[in-house]
């Protein structure tokens, strides 16, 4: 809101629910799930030219805004403790 102003949300209602993760990556879920929603409704229901500004605001802030982090956990595999550590080799 303090990024776009408060005239840009004001014909929207928000409802936002979370599951999973910690705290601070619900923080970050609902702040990216805002910010998209916003460039989507503005696509759709009001002008492409809008619709740019928009996404260009959000962009020069912070890019998390729009675009997902595909970071994930890698899978553990067999011969050690964790995904990339292997069990120690004795010799004796």
């Amino acid at each position: 809101i303090l990024i776009l102003g408060r005239e840009r949300f004001a014909g929207v209602d928000i409802r936002v629910r979370v599951r999973g993760g910690g705290f601070t990556s619900q923080v970050y879920a609902i702040r990216q799930a805002i910010a998209k929603s916003l460039v989507a409704y503005y696509q759709k229901y009001v002008d492409e030219a809008s619709k740019k500004e928009i996404k260009a605001i959000l962009l020069d802030y912070d890019r998390t805004l729009l675009v997902a982090d595909p970071r994930r956990c890698e899978p553990k595999k067999f011969g050690g403790p964790s995904a990339r550590a292997r069990y120690q080799k004795s010799y004796r």
